[in-house]
This record gives C-alpha cells, sequence and structure tokens, in this order.
C-alpha cells in the first residue's frame, strides 16, 4: 500500500512550505508537490487606497526583500501618476537596490545555503545549520556576520530602514545623500566588494567541485527562463531594464514591462495558494518535469542564462568562467547557487559605480509636481528570488482600482515542484530513504531561496 511523506517545514528558506512526496505500493515516487502554506493577500489590501502610500504596505510581503517591493510598488506608482523622475532620485533608488542585495545575498550563501555543502547533505540535521557552520569554521563566520551587519547597517544609516523601508516616494528619493555619507559609504562597499570576490572564489574552487555530482542530478529538468536586461546590449539589470523571456533552447522574447501580459499567464491549482505563471506562447502550463510546456524560472540562474553580459567588469570575468564549465542555457539547478555569488559582485561593483557617480549627491531628487490623475503602471525590479512586478490602476484621484503582483517565488513555483518531483524520483527508491536522502529533496528548493 502507498504512503505519504511529508517534510515539513521546509527547512533554511525564507518562506514557509511543506513537500508531500507520494509513494506508490512499491515504495518508488509517484508524485510530489510542494505546498505553500500561507495566503498573502496584498492584492486586495491596497486597494481604495492612494497610490503613493501602497510602496509602503507591500514592503509587509516580505521581510527579507522589503526594499525590492518598496522600490517596484513606488516605480509602479510614478507611471500611474505620469512622472519622470530626476536622474538623482532614480539613481538613490537604484543604489538603495545593489545595497539591499548584497546582505540578502551573503545571507542565504553561508547561512541557509552552505550547511548543504560545507558540512554535507548526510550530516545530521542537529548540526546542518548556520550553528554547524560556526563550529566547523569560527574564523570565517565571524567574518561573515560582520560583513552582513556592516552591509544592513550602511543602508539603515543612510535611508533610515532596512526593513519596511519609506526612503523611496512617489516620483524619486526622500533624502539626498551628503558627501560625507558617501564617502563613509564608499568605504564599506568597497570592503565588501572584496569580500564578494573572496566569497565566489572560496565557492568556486573549495565548495562546488566537491558536489558537482549532486548538481548534475538533483531537481534537473529543461526549462525557459526569465530576467531583466539592459536594452542596449542585453547585460544583466537589477533595477531597471527590460524583461527577457528565454526558451530552454536559448530563442527568446524581449519586451517592456507594461507588456508582461502579452507573454505570462497565471495558472491556479486547488492544492497550492500560491499562483503558477507560466508563457502563454509556449502553450497551456503542463507541470511534467519529462515535458514542461510553459515552465519558465526566474531568479539568479535565470539572469545568468537570459542575459548575454554582466553589466560590470569582475562579474563579465565571473560569468566567463562560468559559461565556459557549463554552457548557456544550463539547467542544472544547484547552479543557483553559483548565479547568485556572480550577482553579488555584480551588485558591490555597480554600488560602487553608483557611489562614483558625481549625480548621486545632487540635490533635485524628487519631481516637484505632483498631482493625483487616473492612469496605470507596471513597476518591475529584479528582487532577490526572482523578477518582482507591481502593476496598478488608479482612479483620477490617485486611488488604486486594480493591483496585480507576481512576485520572484511566484514565477518559481512551477519550475519548483517540477524539481521538487525529479529529486525525489531520483533519491527515494523502493521505498527506502533517510534523512539524508529528504534533505536532498529539500536541497532542490533552497536553490531557488524561496
Amino acid at each position: 500500500m502507498g504512503k505519504t511523506l511529508n517534510i515539513a517545514p521546509i527547512t533554511r528558506i525564507e518562506g514557509h512550505a511543506s513537500v508531500a512526496v507520494h509513494l506508490d505500493d512499491t515504495g518508488n515516487v509517484s508524485d510530489a508537490r510542494l505546498h505553500v502554506l500561507s495566503l498573502r493577500g496584498f492584492e486586495q489590501f491596497v486597494l481604495g487606497r492612494p497610490v503613493e502610500e501602497v510602496s509602503r504596505i507591500v514592503t509587509r510581503i516580505c521581510g527579507i526583500c522589503p526594499w525590492q517591493h518598496h522600490l517596484a510598488a513606488n516605480k509602479a506608482a510614478d507611471e500611474c501618476l505620469g512622472l519622470e523622475l530626476p536622474p538623482t532620485g532614480r539613481k538613490l533608488r537604484e543604489l538603495c537596490q545593489m545595497m539591499a542585495y548584497i546582505p540578502d545575498k551573503i545571507l542565504h550563501f553561508y547561512f541557509l545555503a552552505a550547511p548543504d555543502f560545507v558540512l554535507g547533505p548526510d550530516a545530521d540535521y542537529s548540526v546542518r545549520n548556520v550553528v554547524g557552520i560556526v563550529g566547523a569554521n569560527p574564523e570565517l563566520a565571524k567574518k561573515v556576520v560582520h560583513m552582513r551587519y556592516k552591509a544592513q547597517m550602511m543602508l539603515e544609516k543612510f535611508a533610515g530602514k532596512v526593513i519596511h523601508p519609506i526612503a523611496g516616494v512617489v516620483g524619486g528619493f526622500s533624502k539626498p545623500l551628503k558627501e560625507e555619507e558617501r564617502k563613509e559609504i564608499l568605504e564599506g562597499i568597497q570592503e565588501l566588494k572584496e569580500f564578494s570576490l573572496f566569497t565566489i572564489k572560496f565557492a568556486r574552487e573549495e565548495v562546488f567541485p566537491k558536489y558537482l555530482d549532486a548538481v548534475k542530478v538533483l531537481g534537473v529538468f529543461p526549462s525557459g527562463y526569465l530576467g531583466t536586461v539592459r536594452p542596449s546590449d542585453g547585460a544583466l539589470e537589477l533595477y531597471d531594464g527590460e524583461l527577457r523571456l528565454m526558451d530552454q533552447n536559448g530563442e527568446y522574447d524581449q519586451f517592456k514591462y507594461s507588456e508582461y501580459m502579452n507573454y505570462i499567464g497565471e495558472h491556479t491549482e486547488p492544492w497550492s495558494y500560491l499562483k503558477f505563471p507560466y508563457a502563454k506562447k509556449w502553450g497551456a502550463l503542463k507541470l511534467d518535469e519529462n515535458d514542461p510546456v510553459g515552465v519558465y524560472r526566474a531568479n539568479t540562474l535565470a539572469r545568468i542564462n537570459v542575459c548575454d553580459r554582466m553589466a560590470t567588469p569582475l562579474a563579465q570575468e565571473e560569468l566567463d568562467i562560468f559559461r565556459k564549465e557549463f554552457g548557456r542555457p544550463t539547467h542544472l539547478t544547484l547552479l543557483y547557487h553559483w548565479a547568485r555569488l556572480i550577482e553579488l559582485v555584480q551588485a558591490s561593483e555597480r554600488a560602487e559605480e553608483l557611489l562614483n557617480d558625481p549625480e548621486i549627491t545632487g540635490r533635485e531628487i524628487r519631481c516637484q509636481d505632483i498631482q493625483p490623475r487616473a492612469g496605470e503602471g507596471v513597476g518591475c525590479v529584479e528582487a532577490a528570488r526572482g523578477t518582482l512586478l507591481h502593476h496598478f490602476k488608479t482612479d483620477e484621484n490617485g486611488f488604486v482600482t486594480m493591483a496585480n503582483m507576481i512576485v520572484g517565488t511566484t514565477h518559481n513555483n512551477a519550475p519548483m515542484n517540477l524539481s521538487v518531483r525529479q529529486a525525489a524520483k531520483a533519491v527515494i527508491k523502493d521505498g527506502k530513504y533517510d534523512q539524508g536522502l529528504l534533505n536532498r529533496v529539500e536541497m532542490a528548493i533552497r536553490a531557488y531561496d524561496p
């Protein structure tokens, strides 16, 4: 008689979820599903609110990436009200995006992913965690905590809040960057850039090579990819650009944020609160890891796959190494971790570029004439967990009449389910399983950093 294995909760992820692995009478996997346990409802919460308030409300969606929700909502509100930001206001927003990205990447690699690679997927769960990492390498752990704290506190000191930010405002930014602040932040960013380069070298040479066998089998299936690129040269963009939707063979469509509904549909299933976005052009969504019609992925590996190049020189050097080893596009799910560190390097470099830009300390930071009106806007940034879309409509008084949001983890709902099923089938055979094998199923999810 068949049975169900429940993995609940999934550990070392940003959100809350569980997995149900269904075994048939022979003890082999017949199905596996990722269950998202929470209903957000923010698309309803913001209805009837002044559009300028939304950027302060949606930060509650996620405590790990509130800045990305804050910025995407502000960009959508700008469009609703027909505003063109002054260059300094735009650059201050992008600087905060980069500064928020850096500690997020450090958190995921060292605290959430590293226990699987440093301590090993079969290590006892009582030590396969951040405490185990501290015990294995206390000096490195101390450095990691210091660098993440430094990154967070720099952002807080300048923008006022790391969590639930309010510094971005409709039409620009709420405060200028003083020269003494610029110098202090620049010094910290340069230190973080060096730490980013150390981290990717350490991972590339000491960590990932030991687990290439697992990389080649866990959660692997062919899919499409979604990410933001710079229109002029196809470089990876994290704050502003155009969306590129690539199929599993490397062919792609590129389009403006406002056109997303022409390319992306939204499907629902009765067993999940989370929507299932899919690529309309490729056909109706098919949740089959062997024939995944309509399925695309977002987040770090997706962005590395869709871009033609990185936007900064040191990150480009790392992309060259990555592509020489794995090609483009690559469908190996655990490579999300490697791609994440390439992005860490770019975020550090881009923050340094912005801080050296003379316009960053300008005093014209916000549009002067802001009036409510009926309008429509789509704001998009690349959140750490994937492409983040905020779509609003307003009435003549500037109140929200329609809201749609597709967050990074939502884009990855279908691929995470397929990765879970593929990983479960790969490691659970004839009814034999243990905590180490079940952890490998979790590893397929952790790669997406949901």
